[in-house]
């Protein structure tokens, strides 16, 4: 037990970190604002992504405008946008087109209702006008965690090669980090030395599930 324990406590940290919070920034005089509706959001539930609307109030002393956004709360929300912004919510090579619903308690606050049933990266494309201001706007709301992180007492449905495929996700996060800040180095190599740890994180998953399932047959 006290092994399985050990492994564990070397799976957890590099799994379950998530991104919380919500994304602001501006269009035109308005500030905009997008976060999941349930969080940490996990793969494979329902949930829906909040988006915020409303006036940015101007900023003297800050000249960048998502700055000026960031600074601000959400307050005095503008309606009537249901006709007229959309999200569209992009996963790889994959998108889909969501209605906006808005909050009949919060003027100016709208949810975009989805299932994200793969974990990763999201991203949302708000489009359309707010009032007679154009939107054409990229933003990214929290990474979607794997289902399995979370499950308790046991996982309801997980196998080695979902456990395999989670980690992998994570190796490519990291991969894809390096290789965006090696891109602004020159003649220098990529070190790979997270990617290395990642597939250990894999070899220790294995062995964790093989353990666990050894000590379930012995006590059959």
């Amino acid at each position: 037990m006290k092994l399985v324990m050990f492994l564990l406590l070397l799976i957890i940290p590099g799994s379950v970190s998530i991104a919380y919070g919500h994304t602001v920034d501006a269009v035109g005089e308005y500030r905009v604002e997008i976060g999941w509706m349930n969080e940490p959001v996990v793969s494979g539930e329902t949930n829906g992504i909040e988006f915020y609307v409303s006036p940015l109030i101007p900023c003297p002393k800050i000249s960048e405008p998502i700055k000026c956004a960031e600074s601000q709360e959400f307050q005095n929300g503008i309606e009537g946008l249901k006709k007229t912004v959309k999200m569209q919510l992009i996963y790889k090579d994959e998108s889909i087109t969501l209605p906006l619903v808005p909050d009949h308690d919060i003027p100016g606050k709208y949810y975009a209702f989805v299932n994200p049933t793969v974990s990763g990266f999201y991203q949302a494309n708000m489009l359309g006008t707010i009032n007679d201001t154009p939107i054409s706007l990229s933003m990214h709301p929290p990474k979607v965690a794997e289902r399995s992180y979370i499950e308790f007492p046991e996982p309801s449905d997980i196998t080695v090669q979902q456990m395999i495929d989670g980690h992998t996700a994570l190796i490519e996060d990291v991969s894809e980090l390096k290789d965006s800040v090696n891109q602004n180095k020159t003649n220098q190599p990529i070190d790979v030395g997270y990617v290395g740890i990642g597939v250990g994180i894999i070899g220790i998953t294995i062995a964790l599930i093989a353990i666990i399932k050894s000590k379930k047959d012995q006590n059959l």
